[in-house]
């Protein structure tokens, strides 16, 4: 099953001699389970790709189809609703509330999309169990380390079992250890079947994914299957 369908989208920012083509002709398909990282330089493209796949954007040219969704046909209150049971996402800065447990950090997808409370515990306390933070569910984000806050990060992404979790630089504000957790966790979800699709400009984060694709001036110039965890494509290595 194709989760992601994404045909010759283009996305351009202002008119005439000033317009910024973001994004020329990207098309890429991502079946149910897969991980795939896409990476690029500063001005590559990547987040406005990362912007239209998560529904926060959307494209000038092309199509994309969500779990089957033309996106495109959406108006706001239907995109907001997608990107709250289609799309998990976990971005750098972790967005947690601060004087909030984690487990009502986790539980507030669910509260917006109207799930009694109950239910919404339940879920929650599955998800945290999941990343390995089922011993700190009343814990408050300044109680927590960077790593144990992106996991928490993680458990909201996944309470709402969306179709597709969608990682912004998830270790960019971590150290070493944080981000092995981390990417373990991914690593883990990955194999229990999730599809992934990580944005990332690091080499070690990249070598995680089965896939990586990579965007130059708006452009996938490599889209390849890794056999290997050391077989990243030349040209990728210590891209910033």
């Amino acid at each position: 099953m194709t989760v992601l369908d994404v045909r010759e989208v283009t996305k351009v920012y202002g008119d005439g001699d000033t317009a910024v083509h973001a994004l020329r002709g990207v098309s890429i398909a991502v079946e149910q389970g897969d991980y795939v990282a896409i990476m690029g330089a500063s001005g590559s493209g990547k987040s406005t790709l990362m912007n239209i796949l998560g529904c926060l954007d959307v494209p000038s040219t092309g199509r994309y189809l969500l779990d089957g969704t033309d996106v495109g046909t959406l108006d706001d209150r239907r995109l907001a609703i997608v990107r709250n049971r289609k799309i998990g996402f976990v971005f750098q800065s972790f967005n947690l509330i601060p004087r909030m447990s984690a487990l009502a950090n986790v539980e507030l997808p669910l509260a917006y999309g109207g799930v009694k409370p109950a239910e919404r515990r339940r879920r929650a306390l599955a998800a945290l169990d999941r990343v390995g933070l089922a011993d700190r569910v009343e814990h408050e984000p300044n109680e927590l380390s960077g790593g144990q806050q992106q996991r928490v990060a993680v458990a909201r992404a996944l309470v709402t079992a969306p179709a597709l979790l969608l990682a912004d630089e998830p270790t960019g504000n971590l150290d070493t250890r944080s981000t092995e957790d981390v990417l373990e966790v991914l690593d883990g979800l990955s194999a229990a079947g999730r599809t992934i699709v990580l944005i990332t400009h690091e080499n070690d984060v990249a070598r995680h994914a089965k896939r990586v694709i990579r965007l130059v001036d708006g452009r996938i110039v490599d889209d390849r299957r890794r056999s290997h965890v050391d077989d990243l494509p030349p040209g990728l290595v210590g891209l910033r």
